[in-house]
Order: C-alpha cells, then structure tokens, then sequence
C-alpha cells in the first residue's frame, strides 16, 4: 500500500513532456502500429466520420448545399436551412450547447471526443499515420530508415509518403473550401487560372500548407502546445470522470519476466503490470499512461489494446490499462451520477430546449423598420401626416419573395418609394416608404403603431414602429 501510495505521490513525470528534450530540442514520436479490439471500433468511427467530412459537400437539397459555411458572404446553409448574419445568435446559442456538451461528455467519459472524433486525431493517426506505416513500416523500422544514409530506398520512401501527404492535404484544402464557398464554386475554381481568382487561389494554398505542416510535421504538438482542451480537463476531471487509466492498484509492484518457465511464481510475488511499455510504446503523445491522467493523453486507446494483448499471453485479466475512474480503481465503485454531473446534465437539456424551440419559431424573413434619422413629419394638404421609413428586409429562403406593407390597427395608409418591393432570396433587400396618417388618429408627439408584412396571402411578421405627430408650437 506504501508502494503505492508513493506512486499516486510522485508527479516528477509532469514537469517535462515527453516530445521535448532536456535542451529544448524536439523528440520525434515513432508510434508503434496499434490493432486490437478498441482499434478497430475506432477504425470503423473513423471511416464513418472521414465519409461523412468528404460527402456533404456533395450533398444537395433542391439544387442547394445541405451545408455552407461562407464567411465571406455571411451566408448559412445549415440542414438546408439559410441562416443570415441576424441569426447570429442562434449560431451562438448552438456554439455554446456544443461547448456545454463536450464538457459533459469530458466530466462523465474523459477525452473521449479527443480519442474518436476530433478531426486532427481522425485524420492524423487514421489517415496519415497509416500511409506512414504502409510505406516505412513499423516504429522500429521507421526509426532505422530515419537513421540510414540517403539511399535510392531511402529518397523513394521518403518522397512517396511526402507526395501522397500533399495530395491528401490538397484534398482535405478543396473539401474545407467547399463548405465555405460550395462545391460548384470550388469545381470553378480548380478549373479556371489562378488569376482569375488569385485569393481563392491563394486561399487553396494557405490551407494545403496548413494541413500539409499539422499532420506531417507538427503532429500532436497540436493537442499537446496548440488545443487548450487538454488543459481544461484538469479542470472538468474528477475521481469519478471515465478515462483511459492504468489500475496501479492491481499492477503494482510491477517487474519483468525473467523466464517463460518461472513467470507464473514471479506473477504470485508482484503486481500484473510486467513493465513491458508496450503501452508507452504505442502512445502518439509518447507519455507512460502508468504514471496517471496527462494532458496529453488524449484517450486513443491504444495502450488498452496493447495491455490487454500481453495479458493474454500471460494468462492474466484483461483491463489492466481501461476506461475507469479514480474511485473504480481505488474505491471499487461504479459509475455513479454526481451533483457536477446532474448540474451540467440540467443546463445542457434548457440549452437544447432553447435551441428547439427558436429554430422552429425562426421566421422566414426578418424585417427592420426604422424612421428616416433627422425627418421631420409632413403635414399633407388634406390635413394628414406622412412620415418617411427605411426598411430592411432578410429573406431567408431560396425564392425571391414579394412583400407588401399593412397598417394594423390604425386608419392610413403606405405608400411604396420605388415601386413595389420583392426580397431577393438569400440576402438582405432594402427600400422606403411613407406612412400617412390622418391627423385626427394622433394624440401624442410620438405614436406607437404596428405594420404588418405580407408576402402574398401569408403574413409573415408584424413591426412595431414610431411615428412622429404634428408638432404643436404652444
């Protein structure tokens, strides 16, 4: 018990990294090839997400992108859905129910986001990890052919990975530009000259470098330096949060086998853990999952598939490295609900109910009704009193709409400037007109009065708005 508690203890293992030396200098990870039970689930995630990130671009809802993210035309396709700068707040409101989510999800389960579905896990150990090993092979064997003088074999090697990286990060470039701008603008992009559109142009290469530098150079310094998610779940962890952890209190004390006939009595004198490191072997963040929950563990998995391999083979109980908490270890307890839990549970559930309930009250089009700023009220020869609005007008569908204005609830009447006013789809329309009112119908110097807006039969929304009286000099 000494022993052990000497080792929840000693947290030396925290003041470096394991991708750093002592000089500054960058170690290279040679992250043994994984297989096991939880590697292939992952395989099968991964396939599903990678087909999904590929084929939405190419998914179209009567002739419109099921999804557009162009930030720079401030146009939203979601679910087929166009969601315009003034729905911002939805977009907000949804951020943070995802936000809220994820640390749920890092409270009852650990990293696991990090592990299965983040995308620079995904793509990185999934998709360039694997050209990796199918061209240079295993981690010692990568290690060697880092070590070896520049050869044909070497230059081969080498520039057959390097080639197939670029490729897949001009690929994964051409599909990130495609939500942003659509796939067709992205088919003419490619297939016109560079001058003809040099910021998309340049816009292709920024980010093909970009994924080009993460996934073949910089690798899991992304969530190691880069991604403050790491860092955070020292915050959202507690003894009772699921993680990728080592059971020290049945590895430990642990020791090597000496002999394949004597190992069954040393098993009887220590603990199951027999120091291989195969599991810190297998690590991509290269940190002994042993020494406890790290920052840069980002619950892959593979240090579970690798124990539970040499359990077999020793004869002992899988789950040695498993997904438990601090408490199932030490306590023997089960997953349980805690307050912090619940907490995060309650607000997570109002969050998706104020999601629900604005998207499906969201209208089709918002209008913005305002006094021309300085005008004063006119007073018409027959005694009325015209005042001048400005008007906006989001249409949020993909049909250009026709729009009319009614007076609610108050004698008068509008008249258009310019003619009648239609709603260009997708985009915001703006024009004026005058509302006059006769004069009788006014009390006050300010008056409140309602407008509805009509496109054909259907009223859509209804303003309110001020109107200015007759000014009475006393």
């Amino acid at each position: 018990m000494e022993l052990i508690e000497e080792i929840i203890d000693d947290e030396s293992y925290r003041d470096a990294i394991a991708t750093v030396d002592e000089s500054g200098n960058r170690i290279w990870i040679y992250a043994r090839k994984p297989k096991g039970w939880y590697h292939r689930q992952r395989v099968i995630v991964a396939v599903i997400l990678l087909t999904v990130f590929f084929a939405t671009p190419l998914i179209w809802v009567n002739g419109h992108p099921l999804f557009l993210f162009n930030l720079f035309e401030r146009k939203f396709i979601i679910l087929g859905n166009v969601f315009a700068p003034q729905d911002f707040h939805l977009l907000a409101l949804a951020m943070i129910t995802f936000f809220v989510f994820i640390i749920l999800f890092t409270v009852v389960f650990g990293r696991v986001w990090c592990g299965w579905a983040c995308p620079q896990t995904v793509f990185m150990e999934m998709v360039f990890r694997k050209i990796e090993y199918w061209i240079e092979g295993d981690a010692n064997q990568q290690r060697k052919l880092n070590a070896q003088p520049w050869n044909t074999q070497k230059m081969l090697k080498k520039g057959s990975k390097q080639l197939i990286f670029v490729s897949i990060a001009i690929l994964i470039a051409h599909t990130t530009l495609a939500y942003l701008i659509g796939i067709d603008q992205t088919l003419k992009l490619i297939s016109n000259p560079p001058d003809e559109n040099l910021y998309g142009f340049l816009g292709l290469l920024l980010f093909t470098f970009i994924f080009y530098g993460v996934f073949a150079y910089f690798r899991e310094q992304a969530c190691i330096a880069v991604c403050p998610y790491g860092r955070l779940q020292g915050v959202l962890l507690g003894k009772d949060s699921m993680s990728v952890t080592y059971d020290f209190e049945r590895g430990e004390p642990r020791g090597k086998l000496k002999s394949k006939d004597t190992y069954k009595e040393q098993l009887k004198t220590q603990g199951d853990c027999i120091d291989c490191k195969l599991c810190v072997q297998v690590c991509p963040t290269g940190i002994d999952i042993r020494n406890g929950t790290q920052l840069e563990c980002v619950n892959c998995t593979a240090c579970i598939d690798a124990c539970d391999q040499v359990m077999e083979k020793i004869q002992k109980p899988s789950g040695l490295i498993r997904y438990a908490s601090y408490n199932n270890i030490i306590k023997k307890t089960k997953f349980k609900f805690t307050p912090r839990i619940i907490a995060y549970s309650v607000v997570l559930t109002l969050l998706i109910g104020l999601d629900v309930f604005l998207l499906t009250n969201r209208g089709q089009i918002e209008t913005t009704i305002l006094r021309e700023r300085g005008s004063l009220p006119i007073k018409m020869e027959n005694g009325d009193i015209s005042n001048i609005y400005s008007v906006q007008v989001t249409n949020k569908t993909f049909e250009d709409l026709p729009i009319r204005f009614v007076l609610k609830g108050t004698p008068g009447k509008i008249q258009m400037a310019g003619g009648d006013m239609i709603a260009v789809k997708n985009t915001t329309t703006e024009g004026g007109f005058f509302v006059v009112i006769p004069a009788s119908e006014l009390n006050t110097l300010k008056n409140s009065i309602q407008i509805e807006v009509w496109s054909g039969k259907e009223l859509k929304e209804t303003v309110t708005t001020n109107f200015l009286g007759p000014i009475k000099i006393k």
